[in-house]
């Protein structure tokens, strides 16, 4: 168990605050794995996935899921992913993208941009998608979906993420969300903010301690109770079915216009795992006629 990625939900002071603690070591490992990020674009991108883990615990309706993007002035490009509360995907635009180290450490906000636009998209199953937009305030993630849970939320919230990373792999992953609820007491606000300094070394605490240990011994005084734990791992679920879906949904001027171009057919690649999926002229005819 120690070893698995998961998502801690508890509350502290008796309700008064609801919190999440993450461990996503193996899942952002797994996404540099994947598109053999750069060092700072797998710390991007495992903010990301972790930020998205969060947003996604949330939901209650069945089959429901979050898309995050981030699309940043800084050499990355877009930062897009999806998770449905136990499972998430990823990309960056420019995986192989790098900046100099900051104080030693990687300079995550100048890869991603110090402007630009973060958006939420919930899928609820519902007619229309609920959507928030912020500004980014330092492309740092985690206090960009802190400015986001105020702003388009409105629940403030405390929010860590962290990840230990270098070109060859990631050595820790983690976040934490705490949120006060309305009525939440001065006495319990004060104790969290004087401790906030500590969660932002998730990541580093992480690889000794479990995620269970730290919910203890981090919130000792504050009466923490787990309600529920979530397994969270990387997972795409793209296939043949999806792709020719996504050819389908082209049209038929602009297949006949690929089946015109493309003397040996062509070949779709899935942005979140890399998986190249082949389609012969003749596939991609079949897919003409079944529109026809």
């Amino acid at each position: 168990m120690e070893n698995q990625d998961r998502i801690l939900h508890f509350t502290l002071a008796g309700g008064a605050v609801r919190g999440l603690l993450i461990q996503s070591t193996e899942t952002v490992r797994e996404a540099q794995r994947l598109h053999a990020a750069s060092a700072v674009a797998a710390a991007a991108l495992g903010r990301a996935l972790t930020g998205t883990a969060m947003l996604a615990s949330t939901l209650k309706e069945p089959n429901a899921s979050v898309t995050l993007t981030i699309d940043g002035t800084g050499p990355l490009g877009k930062l897009v992913c999806v998770g449905d509360g136990e499972t998430v995907r990823g990309y960056v635009e420019h995986m192989n993208s790098s900046v100099p180290l900051r104080d030693g450490r990687l300079d995550v906000g100048c890869a991603v941009g110090h402007s630009g636009r973060l958006s939420v998209v919930k899928d609820l199953r519902l007619k229309s998608p609920y959507i928030g937009q912020i500004e980014l305030t330092s492309g740092e993630i985690a206090a960009d979906l802190a400015y986001y849970y105020v702003q388009s939320e409105q629940s403030p919230s405390l929010v860590s993420l962290g990840v230990i990373a270098s070109d060859s792999g990631v050595a820790a992953a983690g976040g934490v969300l705490l949120q006060p609820l309305p009525g939440c007491p001065a006495g319990v606000i004060e104790p969290l903010e004087m401790r906030s300094p500590i969660f932002g070394d998730i990541a580093a605490e992480l690889r000794h301690e479990t995620p269970e240990t730290l919910l203890a011994r981090w919130f000792d005084g504050l009466s923490p109770v787990l309600l529920e734990t979530r397994a969270l791992r990387y997972r795409c679920p793209c296939s043949r079915r999806r792709m020719e879906r996504a050819l389908i949904s082209l049209g038929t001027e602009e297949l006949s216009r690929m089946i015109a171009d493309e003397v040996e057919g062509a070949e779709l690649v899935c942005h979140f795992c890399n998986e190249k999926y082949q389609f012969t002229t003749h596939d991609l005819l079949r897919l003409l006629n079944r529109i026809r």
